[in-house]
């Protein structure tokens, strides 16, 4: 079972288009990079006649990226790879462009969120565009018919790429990914800064919680927890850092943040942070 475009399962869609619209646009206008990049795909049509499936966390900014992708000429089908990052509006948006059809929505469950990423299989995409490695191992595992037909890929984050790596290891993945996790600009933007502002932001604004004078307890001290760590700490929180690897909690200590075994930091923290590698 595929799912149906978000448009179709959305009460007022002309107003969540309008919403979604405009904080596209205000995204957009502040994505320099993403802007010169469509400037040149506008002109060169680079992606004409190619297929591109997504599966990716559908907010704004990630729009003002797939609005540029079909500036250059691609057919797009995307959903979300997080069912409660999705912004419906956004979505919807994305859903009214020409060349592009949504499938995210925001809290399907586990059955409406496999549906989803059938429905951008069933596109039969040259290029897979992931985030957390599901659309990749879906089509590996269900549609190997479709392989010889893609092109490559490319994978987001720390935790697909490492689902991927096992796959490759195994000899498994039988078309190329690129690994954006692995590239410097992913690392210092996304995961050190990214993560960190989007981390204590959302738990500021759940929690009602000012940070200064908060112990935060951040358990694993790579690229994310570095920032996070570091975001908390320039806003007067206490930071205690847990992490098995000695190199790395070495690292935290020089830093200057109090180093501890989870059993300890854990009668200190007011609030903790979960942070994969």
């Amino acid at each position: 079972m595929t799912a149906s475009p978000i448009s179709d399962r959305l009460s007022d869609v002309e107003g969540q288009v309008e919403d979604g619209r405009s904080k596209i646009d205000w995204a957009f206008e502040h994505m320099p990079i993403v802007q010169s990049l469509r400037a040149d795909f506008e002109a060169d049509q680079p992606f004409d006649s190619y297929t591109i499936g997504m599966a990716l966390h559908v907010e704004a900014k990630t729009a003002a990226l797939v609005e540029a992708l079909a500036a250059g000429g691609a057919e797009i089908a995307i959903t979300g790879c997080n069912p409660l990052s999705t912004h419906d509006d956004v979505s919807a948006a994305l859903d009214d462009h020409d060349a592009i059809t949504s499938y995210a929505e925001h809290g399907v469950d586990e059955a409406g969120y496999y549906d989803a990423i059938e429905a951008v299989i069933a596109q039969e995409p040259d290029v897979t565009v992931d985030d957390g490695g599901d659309l990749v191992f879906r089509i590996h595992q269900e549609h190997p018919d479709l392989i010889d037909s893609i092109i490559g890929g490319s994978e987001e984050t720390t935790t697909g790429v490492h689902r991927l790596r096992s796959m490759d290891a195994d000899g498994a993945l039988e078309y190329p990914v690129f690994a954006v996790n692995d590239t410097p600009m992913k690392r210092l933007f996304d995961n050190v800064h990214g993560t960190g502002e989007a981390s204590l932001s959302s738990i500021a604004m759940t929690t009602n919680l000012s940070w200064a004078g908060k112990t935060v307890v951040v358990a694993g001290y790579g690229q994310c927890g570095r920032g996070v760590a570091k975001k908390a700490a320039g806003q007067n929180a206490s930071v205690v850092v847990t992490e098995i690897d000695p190199r790395q909690a070495l690292e935290a200590h020089m830093e200057g943040y109090e180093v501890l075994p989870m059993a300890e930091a854990s009668a200190k923290g007011d609030v903790f942070i979960t942070v994969i590698p």
